[in-house]
């Protein structure tokens, strides 16, 4: 099996799966699990800020988030693409009767600051309260730039409102701008935090974990958060065996997701190739990916055969239809992560050869 469709899809490695098994434990509800206080302290120092939070999942992290920044009424601005809005089951609005004033992404993924400071609203009963920015690093597997990270954060102060990061892949947008600005990946991260009131960081993506996300910010703003995780069912108990995993990663998986990332750059490269070689592939047309996810557009005719072929062969991938200006077209999503080696890479390019000559 190769299995393209996520970096959710990761196994816990032989040295991941021994650090959770000899994990010492409490219990977590009484905030006595040792190796959960461990971590929630090392990302908090990674990161610079107070403290940290484990839960579950992203989703959580980011609706906690938004219910510990917001109240019943208060309105957060986001990204229309941004996860927050469009792929969490509408939670801000759900559960936190938080009103989303959703922008359009430019094309490098970034809001406009001049639509942010456009959806502010002012201090009239008629409007909800704009209390929260959110912003998310990597959208797309595209990088949000350093300078720009920091324009948000300092315009979010000078309006009076609380800024989050999603940082889903967080560490994979460090990854890939660490070089440029001459620091470590794990300098870069803290450095994209710099200004942020809270971060959510997953551990369950490119960092290798089975489950689980950290929530970090302030002492007071955390120690709200774990009223809002009781209220979601977040709390848990003996949770060092999952946070042992978690601990391993921020120690050992960082710098690897370059890795992920070169292997990207060469599927993505190879597909390209085979695309300008072979006359079935003409549709297909690659986007040069900054981290490790590639998107693939091509016909839904052709899709409707290359699809279950990969399939055949093993090859899962994930595919959605939209449209574009020059018609229908299926947009496939290839996430690049620990478990996908440039063999299994080179041997998915042979594949999509042998398909396209018996076309």
């Amino acid at each position: 099996m190769t299995d393209f469709r996520s970096d959710t899809v990761t196994q816990p490695c032989a040295a991941m799966r021994q650090a959770m098994h000899d994990a010492v434990l409490g219990d977590d509800v009484f905030n006595d699990d040792p190796t959960t206080l461990e971590l929630q302290r090392y990302a908090a120092e990674l990161l610079g800020f107070e403290a940290a939070l484990f839960a579950p999942s992203g989703t959580q992290t980011n609706l906690i988030a938004m219910m510990s920044h917001c109240q019943r009424g208060d309105e957060a601005i986001v990204g229309q693409q941004w996860h927050t809005y469009k792929w969490e089951a509408g939670g801000m609005a759900v559960l936190g009767s938080i009103q989303p004033q959703p922008l359009e992404l430019q094309a490098d993924g970034t809001l406009a600051l001049s639509d942010i400071v456009g959806a502010i609203k002012p201090d009239d009963p008629h409007f909800a309260r704009s209390r929260l920015i959110v912003i998310e690093n990597t959208v797309g597997g595209k990088v949000l730039p350093l300078n720009y990270m920091r324009d948000v954060a300092a315009l979010a102060k000078k309006h009076g409102l609380k800024c989050h990061i999603d940082g889903a892949r967080l560490m994979n947008a460090a990854v890939a701008m660490a070089a440029e600005h001459r620091l470590s990946p794990q300098q870069m991260a803290r450095e994209l935090c710099q200004g942020y009131d809270s971060v959510s960081l997953c551990l369950s993506k490119g960092l290798g974990c089975p489950v689980g996300s950290l929530l970090l910010g302030s002492q007071v703003f955390i120690q709200q958060a774990k009223r809002v995780r009781k209220m979601l069912g977040g709390g848990m108990r003996q949770t060092g065996v999952l946070t042992a995993a978690g601990l391993y990663a921020l120690q050992h998986n960082i710098a690897r997701l370059a890795e992920d990332h070169a292997n990207a750059r060469y599927l993505a490269e190879g597909l390209t190739e085979l695309a300008s070689e072979l006359p079935a592939l003409q549709s297909l047309t690659v986007i040069v990916p900054q981290t490790n996810i590639v998107f693939t557009d091509i016909s839904p005719a052709l899709a409707d055969r290359l699809l279950p072929y990969l399939a055949e062969h093993g090859i899962k991938v994930t595919a959605s239809r939209y449209q574009a200006s020059q018609g229908a077209l299926m947009r496939l999503r290839w996430v690049c992560h620990l478990d996908i080696s440039r063999n299994q890479i080179t041997e998915t390019l042979g594949f999509i050869r042998q398909f396209a000559a018996q076309s």
